[in-house]
């Protein structure tokens, strides 16, 4: 049988490079293509060996021109998808495989993955789709949220029609789509996804052995997954000396859920909680919680100075109307901290065990969730010892997953 090999096509630094450095692992990346390389934090130290094809003067000189064509929101999105694409088959197009007649799989990302796919199935190959969010199901919700608290919206608005046309041609052309969580399986599905395509494959997550260690050009080094093993500190009581500490790290936007969470904050006002939002604010920040005490908001960090956060927290909340999985979670189980969040996302948290699954993403079941941690500050203690990140999101998991796919 001729040998099987990957070619990953990724814009960014997507989920810290996991598919292709789960396909280095199992010997069978072909090659990595990539907008950028080597500088920006796009790089990664397990792909150092690696066959990587990068576009950096290209991509400067698209940067450049589209910033001073005053480019911005999905005319800038779609622009770059764009140019990725035309970047990615004219190289393919001159590609020579490094293992003659070897049987080819092409991995690339949603909303840039078409003209990719066109040219792959030209070749013969399979192809697979790695579906980075819900779809459009999720963008209704985010619509109906930006319709009920429309002073909050900031400046989020829908996507192009030709961008979702794209999106179902991408499908179409996919042998394989990859979902995160069966929360965006149920999603592609009510959007008309074919579900013989679709499985479902949680994010891989490996943590450092050595926190804060960072390579010159890049992330974290990856080693052996390891956990946190210290063990947090809770108090017996919290009160205004000692209150509890909410860390919300990630995009603040309305999709995160963060109305219902200011909601949450405001039926909170007199007990002794402190909320921290780490992250880049994507909508209007009432002035009340702008200016409130026991509310801190920072901007976003470098990916290897938020341990510094989930080290310091009681509990993460993670309040999502959609996602597709949240890497957050598996973040804050690294480092044991309890997590508070809702059903439409990937499921790490184990009601009662590792964290609290909301009923509801709504105000009311967050204070309901903060104050059981408030009164029962060993429950918190009792979550944290059963925090930790479970072999299924290991990257040696997911490259089983990704050569079983294919060679079923």
């Amino acid at each position: 049988m001729a040998e099987r090999t990957w070619i990953c096509c990724q814009l960014g630094a997507r989920e810290h490079y996991a598919v292709p450095r789960a396909l280095a692992r199992r010997s069978v990346l072909e090659r990595i293509i990539t907008d950028g390389w080597g500088f920006g934090g796009r790089w990664h130290e397990e792909l150092k060996e690696a066959a990587v094809t990068s576009f950096n003067w290209s991509l400067i000189a698209f940067e450049m021109l589209a910033r001073a064509r005053r480019l911005r929101g999905w005319p800038l999105i779609m622009a770059r998808n764009n140019w990725f694409q035309r970047k990615v088959v004219n190289h393919l197009s001159s590609y020579r495989l490094s293992v003659i007649g070897s049987q080819v799989t092409l991995f690339a990302y949603s909303y840039a993955a078409r003209d990719i796919f066109r040219f792959a199935k030209q070749q013969g190959w399979k192809t697979v789709l790695g579906q980075i969010d819900p779809g459009p199901v999720e963008e209704k919700i985010v619509a109906e949220e930006t319709a009920r608290v429309p002073e909050l919206a900031g400046d989020w608005q829908p996507a192009p029609p030709e961008y979702w046309d794209n999106w179902q041609e991408e499908c179409s052309l996919a042998d394989h789509i990859i979902v995160n969580s069966e929360w965006s399986r149920t999603c592609l599905l009510e959007a008309g996804v074919s579900s013989e395509k679709l499985s479902v494959i949680p994010l891989a997550y490996e943590m450092s052995e050595v926190r804060g260690q960072k390579s010159a050009c890049g992330p974290e080094r990856p080693t052996a997954r390891r956990e946190v093993r210290s063990k947090r500190q809770y108090p017996d009581r919290f009160d205004e000396q000692r209150p509890l500490r909410v860390l919300f790290l990630g995009q603040v936007n309305l999709r995160k859920g963060v109305a219902r969470l200011f909601d949450a904050i405001r039926q909170l006002k007199n007990e002794p909680i402190e909320f921290e939002f780490v992250g880049r604010v994507q909508v209007a920040v009432p002035a009340d919680l702008k200016n409130n005490a026991r509310v801190h908001w920072l901007d976003a960090v470098p990916r290897g100075k938020t341990g510094d956060f989930y080290r310091t927290a009681d509990v993460l909340i993670f309040p999502t109307l959609s996602d597709g999985f949240g890497l957050t979670q598996l973040e804050a189980q690294a480092w044991k901290l309890p997590v508070i969040a809702t059903a439409n996302c990937g499921r790490v948290v184990e009601n009662g065990v590792n964290g609290i699954l909301l009923d509801e993403p709504i105000a009311d079941a967050i204070v309901e969730a903060l104050r059981s941690c408030l009164a029962d500050p060993r429950q918190l203690a009792a979550f944290s010892a059963a925090s930790r990140v479970e072999d299924r999101f290991s990257l040696d998991s997911l490259a089983q997953t990704l050569l079983s796919l294919v060679n079923a």
